[in-house]
């Protein structure tokens, strides 16, 4: 049994929860997962980390409520105890000096974006964040991602805070400002790093998305993460998560990805079934 150390909720839904996993915390490197299961009735659930204290043992999570696992995640109070919780998985974020790395988090897609922005300024690299949300009060986490960059814009897609319009639109005016740019890294959902990879081609920097959003068992057992790179199929949970945005075929992820969102409203309310969680 893992025991959370921590429950706090961050903003609509949104929770950060530390959990007492000292041998995954020993290894969990930036760009790596989790996969969770409260009890021997829960289904499994890949999920993204935000932070990790290897020293203490001590692993942190942020996740959005979206269906029934989650909400009851998010009900757990700290002493209580998660029954499952593996990892590190998949490949880690590739790390080193690049030059001028752009950093770039969307909504929940932000918490994972930190530990991969701390690295990459520890390696030497200049890191100009971008974050966004839909409003102001579902931003997350501004302080911890200014803490770990040298620049960083805030968008609201409402203009109720930082400026107004898309992460895609603050990084294509850096672009257009004609600051070189070596790297790319976007996490966040489906149509917001396809739009920033279609910011990021015609200028042929870099650019590496994560593609979290689409993995359910994190085995690759499943299939159901198999997205096509390349013009080849892969499976996110063992070949990825993150890979070449310029090379995924985002319209057809995009349309698989927004098959079950029927099923998983009706999980909220209803029994263990099959539900995708948005890590």
């Amino acid at each position: 049994m893992y025991e959370i150390l921590r429950n706090e909720k961050l903003a609509e839904d949104t929770h950060l929860m530390e959990i007492g996993a000292p041998m995954v915390a020993e290894r969990i490197k930036p760009g790596n997962f989790v996969i969770l299961r409260i009890s021997e009735k829960g289904e499994r659930i890949p999920m993204s980390v935000f932070d990790f204290d290897r020293n203490k043992g001590v692993l942190t999570i942020v996740f959005k409520v979206v269906g029934k696992t989650t909400k009851d995640l998010s009900s757990l109070k700290e002493g209580d105890s998660i029954m499952n919780f593996v990892g590190p998985l998949g490949n880690p974020t590739e790390i080193e000096k690049f030059g001028t790395v752009v950093c770039i988090g969307g909504g929940i897609g932000i918490p994972p974006i930190y530990p991969i922005a701390r690295e990459m300024r520890k390696a030497g690299n200049k890191v100009i964040s971008i974050i966004g949300a839909r409003r102001k009060y579902l931003l997350i986490l501004e302080d911890e991602i200014k803490s770990v960059s040298d620049e960083l814009h805030v968008t609201t897609d409402d203009g109720s805070y930082g400026h107004k319009g898309f992460v895609s639109d603050v990084l294509n005016m850096i672009i257009r400002e004609g600051r070189k740019i070596d790297r790319v890294i976007a996490v966040g959902p489906l149509v917001m790093m396809k739009a920033v990879c279609d910011v990021t081609k015609p200028h042929g920097i870099k650019t590496i998305v994560s593609l979290n959003p689409i993995m359910v068992d994190g085995t690759g057992m499943c299939g159901c993460c198999r997205v096509t790179v390349g013009g080849e199929t892969k499976f996110v949970c063992v070949d990825g998560p993150e890979f070449d945005g310029h090379e995924v075929d985002f319209d057809n992820l995009i349309l698989r990805n927004n098959r079950f969102l029927e099923e998983e409203e009706k999980a909220k309310g209803g029994c263990y079934g099959s539900e995708k969680e948005k890590a």
